[in-house]
């Protein structure tokens, strides 16, 4: 920046984002942020992305791979808004810090009432995403530092989320007089230990951390059977924290998927991760329990089942959450509600001296242990790889300090909720509340640039893939550190599943049969300069791994068969009036035989 250069509105915001912590913009450039993108290419590490929706997933993914820097999306007016409201959506619903900056035409030319549009590639944006952010605010005159440190802290504060900040162009050009410090200021923030008893509504009532920590207390010594669930809600840091603490309880400890980091399978007492799409023995096993405490956990529909009445049925459950609206929800049933930082609740538990469960640790540990996590049901026919197995052998191949990236749908998800076995140090991302194909390509870009020493393990399915193959531009322009293995069954494999299963087989718009088309993968890795590897049996991805593990990008062409079976699972059936029917987290499918639930029934 020249020394006669104005200081403009958009040099201010710079200014305060990088008094925030923010060191990385990823965006694509327009005419409608000129003047912001003019302020941030000195003060970031700007990385330009093919499209918007990467630049809001990269974002995401860096915020969750980083415990020190933050990383925001910068996009201009109209498409560029339009474009990235997906990458917003998916951050709302994982409850993700994520900021967004967008242009807008300028202010004299914004529509009046009842117009479509005056400026050109004008689209109200902050109504659009106003439903799925914490803050959506549109500057039409300069504004102050303190205003916009408020807005992140709006982001950031209570159950995160997206912020959406509309600049109008001659906003971000108009000069503001120069600051000295842009600190970040001290704000009132709520006491984190002031906590409150939601349910049961009737007795809602202040608690402060001693009093919730009596509750819980009191209901383990009243147990026989205790389960502690670990959430998203209890932060990487506090869990690994915690963890030689955490592997001395003599109690089983399970997490859910979205928070499957906070502990790792290596653990004497972790039992797995209990879900809808999840592994069969914590399933079992929380069907056997007598008290559940959820720690940071939501409780949603993936964790408990669609039958939710039948979630821990024999237990008394306790559901600790930030999020008072997800403890009044109404599934599953609650004991008690209390709305509070799980992560102060956690430090203050582990460390008082709670009772012991051997007899029962042991026999959930040994449920887990027996249950293998590629189910004896499933059929890999000859030439292809069982995903199964596949990621079984990833968790032990990835390096401690390392990042997995899983796909948010599809089997290359599901698989991975039942059979990665993350050691410790390994961090997982997926966003797959919204479940949206192609989200992990931009998310490893954004992980592989907080954390350029680690390597970051992306597998994708081939459909996902597609969406979003463009930004393997990003990856090659940067040199990233990310392996991209693709499972390649040639279609959608969890819709052609769908159609098999309750359609008889009236497959549409499900593979390359039906009207689908895929690329040749070696060709297109060889265009963007990116080594390729192919494997169709597990033998040989085995003596490829020491190649894949070389510095810099590479993509593994994975063979999937399009027959290959996703066992176990919660079945569901369609009613004579059309609606679902789901089974109990306990009945997955395959059913086990009398002789194994007479074996692991030992608490029924």
């Amino acid at each position: 920046m020249t020394s006669d250069r104005r200081y403009t509105n958009a040099d201010l915001l710079a200014d305060v984002l990088v008094s925030e912590g923010f060191t990385h913009c990823f965006f694509v450039a327009g005419g409608n942020i000129m003047h912001l993108l003019d302020s941030c290419r000195t003060r970031f590490t700007c990385i330009p992305t093919v499209h918007e929706v990467a630049a809001g997933i990269a974002a995401e993914y860096f915020n969750q791979a980083s415990d020190s820097s933050r990383a925001f999306a910068l996009v201009t007016a109209g498409p560029g808004l339009t474009n990235i409201v997906t990458a917003i959506a998916g951050a709302w619903l994982e409850h993700r810090e994520l900021l967004v900056i967008g242009g807008q035409v300028k202010s004299s030319d914004l529509m009046s009432s009842g117009m479509r549009q005056r400026g050109i590639q004008e689209i109200d944006g902050v109504s659009i995403v106003a439903p799925i952010t914490k803050a959506s605010v549109r500057l039409n005159e300069p504004t102050t530092a303190s205003k916009i440190h408020a807005l992140i802290d709006q982001g950031r504060s209570g159950r995160p989320g997206p912020v959406f900040l509309e600049v109008c162009l001659d906003v971000q050009g108009s000069p503001v007089e120069r600051v000295g410090q842009v600190n970040v200021p001290e704000t009132e923030r709520p006491d984190v230990t002031n906590m409150e008893l939601v349910v049961p509504a009737p007795n809602a009532a202040r608690l402060n951390a001693g009093q919730t920590q009596d509750l819980l207390l009191n209901e383990l010594a009243k147990s026989d059977r205790p389960v502690l669930i670990l959430g998203a809600g209890v932060s990487r840091q506090e869990a690994r924290h915690l963890r030689s603490t955490l592997e001395r309880l003599e109690f089983p400890i399970m997490t859910t998927w979205h928070g499957a980091d906070r502990y790792s399978h290596e653990a004497p007492n972790y039992v797995g991760r209990p879900e809808t799409w999840g592994q069969r023995a914590p399933n079992l096993i929380v069907n056997q329990a007598d008290l559940v405490i959820a720690l940071g956990a939501r409780l949603g529909l993936q964790e408990t089942g669609f039958n939710y009445q039948q979630f821990a049925s024999k237990a008394r459950i306790i559901q600790v959450d930030i999020d008072k609206p997800e403890l009044e929800k109404g599934h599953p049933s609650l004991a008690f509600g209390v709305r509070a930082d799980a992560n102060i609740v956690l430090r203050n538990l582990v460390n008082e001296a709670l009772p012991s469960y051997p007899e029962w640790l042991l026999y959930a540990k040994t449920l887990y242990d027996s249950i293998p996590l590629n189910d004896p049901s499933n059929f890999t026919p000859d030439g292809f790889i069982s995903p199964f197995d596949f990621y079984t052998d990833l968790g032990s191949r990835a390096d401690d300090c390392d990042i997995i990236v899983p796909s948010s749908s599809g089997g290359a998800n599901s698989v991975a909720i039942q059979a990665l076995a993350n050691r410790k140090g390994q961090t997982v991302i997926c966003n797959n509340g919204l479940a949206s194909m192609g989200y992990g390509l931009s998310g490893a870009i954004g992980a592989a640039l907080a954390r350029p020493d680690s390597t970051v393990w992306l597998i994708e399915g081939d459909g996902g893939f597609s969406q979003n193959l463009q930004e393997l531009a990003i990856v090659r322009a940067q040199d990233l550190n990310i392996k991209t293995f693709i499972f390649s069954n040639s279609g959608y494999g969890s819709i052609r599943t769908t159609q098999k299963n309750y359609f008889g087989g009236a497959y549409v718009g499900c593979d390359e049969e039906t009207g689908l088309g895929f690329p040749n993968w070696g060709s297109i890795a060889e265009s963007y300069r990116i080594p390729y590897f192919a494997a169709s049996d597990r033998e040989t991805l085995l003596r490829q791994y020491p190649d894949i593990r070389l510095g810099g990008p590479a993509l593994i062409q994975i063979a999937i068969s399009p027959d290959q079976t996703y066992w176990p699972k919660i079945a569901s059936k369609v009613t004579s009036s059309g609606s679902m029917v789901s089974a109990a987290l306990y009945e997955m499918d395959p059913k086990l035989s009398d002789e194994q639930l007479l074996n692991f029934g030992q608490f029924l």
